[in-house]
């Protein structure tokens, strides 16, 4: 069974066999349940281990998709489903890019994994995806260096659904205790910071399905 602050998975994921280890990821359930800010641990395919209701919060008006909820798999959900451009500001490169990055470091140090392996074909048959992953990533991680990869203090807009918080931004950070790395699994919370004096206008939700390119991949030319 897997483990969730709010409750259990519908759709239970592998965890550690060792009691010890299950009982560790429960008493860390309830830790995490107090953290005020979205929080969720993540394993190396982002697969979602445990997630608090802060973070359940921020993504329940999310619609119903077969592969890519972001209480399932954090990396499909920012890849994948048309509405998280709604919640996500500035998709494509505050976190598209960033988890593409994640992405490939994972497939690096893990590249038999049938997970990611399964990951990496549905970003194939996405042409959007796919070039981002071929073009765009290498371009990004040049730009902003080779530290792209970690997460760890990033600023990144957010359209919260609270309209207290309205359009945001969070702080991500990584705190993982040695007991979680050693079942090689990440912890991500992200800090919400006062809402931005100026909204800014919410992206269309069709808007990635019907682009021809992404901003960071030059546009073909005719």
């Amino acid at each position: 069974m897997a483990y969730q602050a709010g409750g259990q998975r519908s759709a239970p994921r592998p965890v550690p066999e060792s009691l010890e280890a299950q009982a560790y990821l429960q008493d860390y359930a309830g830790y995490l349940e107090a953290v005020p800010f979205p929080s969720v641990v993540l394993d190396h395919r982002c697969d979602v281990v445990l997630a608090n209701t802060a973070f359940e919060t921020l993504f329940q008006g999310v619609s119903p998709h077969p592969t890519a909820l972001p209480g399932d798999n954090f990396l499909r959900f920012v890849l994948f489903h048309p509405d998280a451009a709604t919640l996500l500001g500035d998709h494509e490169s505050s976190w598209c890019l960033p988890m593409l990055a994640r992405f490939a470091a994972a497939l690096e140090r893990h590249g038999h994994d049938h997970g990611l392996q399964a990951i990496r074909r549905e970003i194939a048959q996405d042409p959007l995806m796919e070039a981002a992953y071929r073009q765009g990533l290498p371009h990004w991680i040049r730009a902003v260096g080779e530290g792209a990869v970690e997460h760890d203090g990033a600023i990144r807009p957010l359209l919260h659904p609270d309209p207290r918080r309205g359009v945001t931004e969070c702080r991500i950070v990584c705190d993982t205790p040695r007991t979680l790395q050693d079942m090689g699994y990440a912890r991500l919370t992200m800090i919400l910071r006062e809402p931005r004096t100026a909204p800014a206008p919410r992206k269309a939700r069709t808007a990635r399905r019907t682009a021809s390119h992404l901003s960071v991949v030059p546009a073909p030319r005719v």
